[in-house]
């Protein structure tokens, strides 16, 4: 994992990314994986309205997004890393507490499908694939759907030229230095994210 991360990851990530102003970098990285196209972007307020009074064990996620595609369908989405410990448990519970979040914004919004991306380091899943979808059928109108990606397994060769998808991967789990410095320098939100980064570690204080 890229090291600038650590440190709760989540909770990292979570105050770099979630701001109006850097919206562009979460439309950009959900774009990339999803393979959607996204008009509108807006974060979901639970996150920061709720993370103070959360246990330790429950204070997860990195951002909570409504997005409108240009197909007029709009998705529920959050984020998280997550580490060893009971990985499943914390997928299902993670997509239930976004999903449901949608009650409580009280304007007017209907409650639309709900979709998660759960970033792990380790190796959770058989599949030999760094990138899975899955799908668990439900009574109710929308089923659910959580995308998990393995960093370990992750591979890629420089001998052909880098896509988006493989710059973002590349970024997460901190490749070498060199594999680092060309997709920052050739992605612009990648590179936004780094600096973001690099400002956050720069101020960092103890709490």
């Amino acid at each position: 994992m890229n090291r600038k991360f650590i440190s709760k990851s989540n909770r990292v990530l979570r105050k770099v990314l979630n701001s109006k102003e850097n919206l562009d970098i979460l439309k950009d990285l959900i774009e990339t994986f999803l393979e959607i196209q996204i008009e509108k972007i807006a974060l979901n307020p639970y996150l920061e309205s709720k993370s103070k009074n959360l246990p330790s064990e429950e204070n997860f996620g990195i951002a909570d997004v409504r997005v409108s595609l240009k197909n007029k369908e709009e998705l529920n989405i959050g984020i998280q890393f997550i580490d060893g410990c009971y990985a499943q448990n914390k997928m299902l519970l993670y997509y239930a507490q976004i999903h449901s979040n949608q009650i409580e914004y009280q304007d007017g919004r209907k409650i639309a499908k709900t979709i998660t991306i759960n970033l792990l380091d380790f190796n959770y899943l058989k599949a030999d694939n760094y990138f899975n979808k899955i799908i668990i059928p439900s009574k109710t109108e929308n089923q659910i759907e959580l995308y998990v990606m393995e960093l370990p397994k992750f591979r890629t060769s420089f001998e052909k030229e880098i896509e988006k998808k493989e710059a973002w991967m590349i970024y997460l789990c901190g490749r070498p230095e060199e594999e680092m410095e060309q997709v920052i320098k050739k992605f612009s939100k990648i590179k936004k994210l780094d600096n973001l980064l690099k400002n956050y570690w720069d101020n960092e204080v103890m709490e």
